[in-house]
């Protein structure tokens, strides 16, 4: 399949998996229609053209396969009459937005698990195969099958939920956030990117954005990934070691994802309720304006933190929020919040690398070194392993630390 009709389908198939999902509801049965007709799409097209319309084309295959399996299914259970219930509505096919957004929202189905939106999300809605999803989170292609099989049961068995309030689009949010999260930073591996998963959200977020303009949130996440991602080219160095943010060389950030995502902020917090997305992302801003970690505006940035704290109270906030105040008011004031979190942080290999950092920063060199060195031993990412027991080992030289 050519890069360009594989672009097609993927951004094609969450529609039409909308559409029979609303016609038919039944979401498992309804998908792997949806990944037969993707499936015929990768054979005919490339060979014979791409139809004129080819999300009718889709939407009418898929259809098929479904009234297929319901017959199926029928025969088996002496269930006729339900065949015919369920035979597509003639109507025309004309894409519908809203079912985009009713299918991210069944992903995120509240009675799934976090793991299983996750899948679910990148699997309908992003268009990955079940193996790739496996080779993202490092585990089996059978256990992600699996896990994928028991989402789509739970959902048929628990039906839609409710509608898409308010909880359902932060749920969905939630879940992005959790898959750009793990492609900017893998949580375990021997690469620091996935810059598939990163991607994808990134991808699935602009449509969340394009389908609900005026939600304050989506807009922050949209702008909070950008900001991120603009980073993505520094935090590395060929070897595939990681740079930390202090000795990052700015010039190779992406100043077009720096300059849209900085733009989407400032409209939506002069338009929008303030909250926790939109927070991050103007910290993003601060960092992605600075020219240096030394001209960033510490004092600022631990402001919105305070504010971040607020609307979203939680120990990894306060971490971050013990870096800024280290930053801009030295590391005392940075380790006595930092040590409010040890109860719950302090089995944490984050936990462990900032207290290293501002450790080091108030001259404790031997105490920032076996921090560092505890960290390095928690993290189940070679990259950071690698570089946290770098910073144990040059310790003496004096350079500077940070997060990525």
């Amino acid at each position: 399949m050519s890069r360009a009709v594989g672009d097609l389908v993927r951004e094609l198939a969450p529609r039409v998996l909308g559409l029979l999902v609303r016609r038919h509801g039944r979401f498992d049965m309804c998908e792997d229609a949806v990944q037969e007709a993707l499936l015929a799409a990768g054979a005919q097209w490339p060979r014979d053209g791409v139809p004129d319309n080819p999300w009718g084309w889709l939407v009418a295959v898929a259809s098929h396969k479904v009234v297929d399996a319901f017959r199926a299914e029928a025969a088996r259970t002496r269930r006729e009459a339900a065949v015919a219930a369920m035979e597509p509505v003639e109507a025309p096919l004309v894409p519908d937005a809203d079912d985009t957004l009713s299918l991210l929202l069944l992903c995120c189905h509240p009675e799934l698990t976090e793991p299983s939106q996750v899948a679910l999300t990148l699997r309908a809605v992003g268009g990955l195969t079940t193996a790739q999803i496996a080779r993202a989170f490092l585990v089996p292609e059978a256990t992600m099958g699996q896990r994928i099989t028991r989402a789509k049961a739970k959902i048929r068995q628990a039906g839609f939920g409710g509608a898409g309030g308010p909880e359902r689009v932060r749920a969905v949010l939630h879940v992005l956030y959790l898959i750009f999260n793990e492609g900017h930073t893998a949580s375990s591996g021997t690469a620091l990117h996935n810059v598939e998963l990163s991607a994808e959200a990134i991808r699935v977020t602009r449509l969340a954005h394009h389908l609900l303009p005026a939600d304050g949130e989506v807009a922050g996440l949209m702008a909070l990934m950008l900001l991120t991602d603009a980073r993505r080219r520094a935090r590395t160095r060929p070897d595939g070691s990681l740079v930390p943010l202090a000795e990052q060389d700015r010039s190779s950030w992406d100043r077009e994802q720096i300059a849209e995502g900085t733009l989407l902020i400032e409209r939506t917090m002069a338009t929008a309720a303030l909250g926790p997305f939109q927070v991050q992302a103007a910290i993003a801003a601060l960092h992605a304006e600075a020219p240096s970690t030394a001209a960033t505006d510490w004092a600022q940035i631990a402001v919105l933190y305070g504010i971040l704290e607020r609307l979203a109270p939680g120990p990894v906030v306060t971490l971050n929020r013990a870096v800024a105040v280290a930053e801009a008011s030295g590391p005392a004031a940075g380790l006595r919040l930092l040590a409010s979190v040890a109860a719950e942080l302090g089995g944490h290999h984050r936990f462990a690398a900032v207290r290293g950092h501002l450790l080091e920063m108030a001259g404790d060199t031997e105490s920032a070194r076996e921090a560092y060195r505890t960290a390095a031993r928690l993290t189940l990412s070679l990259p950071e392993r690698l570089h946290l027991e770098s910073r144990a080992a040059r310790l003496g030289l004096g350079d500077g630390a940070g997060a990525g």
